[in-house]
């Protein structure tokens, strides 16, 4: 492994580390009393203003019940995927597989959730530093936003400050639901360009 895929796999591994939190439902402060690292190193970790050491490391993916494998993009990819970068997952619940791989800026996710077996809850809610703007690729995402509850389809797209509580969850039970974030750790927002037609 190169100096160069040694740092884009630190840099990716920080939107990985918060994904395998935000799915345990564990907030910066339960997982730096469970740990011992501080919740302000664990942001900065998480947003890409630091890269972790492999103390850190050893310590999370145990926290979250996680690999190592996982939480730098290398398990093994199964025989029906693509043999590029395997995507995070977390069994039978989520797959997210990053797209961007450098340190700091917005970061871009792919995200996939399985249909579900019974009807769908209101998602649990976390909220956060950043902004985030997301668009449906396929399926019902039903977004849970403050008050709000919002069910988004193909082609919809939301934006928000993660600072707003928010929570999705696959909003239909005969198939999956797949969609893309783009997250600004620090407020980055996305910057249209171009004026819209009618």
């Amino acid at each position: 492994m190169t100096g160069d895929d040694v740092a884009e796999t630190l840099a990716a591994m920080g939107p990985r580390l918060r994904t395998a939190r935000e799915h345990n439902g564990a907030t910066l402060t339960g997982v730096s009393c469970a740990t011992g690292i501080s919740p302000s190193t664990l942001s900065r970790i998480e947003t890409g203003r630091r890269r972790p050491t492999l103390e850190v490391v050893l310590r999370l993916a145990k926290e979250y019940g996680v690999s190592l494998d996982e939480l730098a993009g290398t398990a093994p990819a199964s025989a029906a995927e693509p043999r590029t970068s395997a995507p995070l997952s977390f069994g039978d619940d989520k797959a997210v597989l990053p797209l961007t791989r450098y340190v700091g800026g917005l970061h871009a996710h792919k995200h996939v959730l399985p249909a579900v077996e019974e009807p769908p809850v209101r998602p649990r809610q976390v909220s956060h530093d950043g902004y985030e703007w997301l668009c449906v690729l396929y399926g019902r995402l039903w977004l849970a936003l403050g008050v709000q509850d919002l069910v988004l389809r193909a082609g919809d797209t939301a934006e928000f400050d993660t600072r707003t509580a928010h929570g999705v969850t696959n909003a239909r039970s005969d198939g999956p639901v797949e969609y893309l974030i783009m997250f600004g750790p620090q407020g980055e927002r996305l910057r249209p360009r171009t004026p819209l037609r009618r």
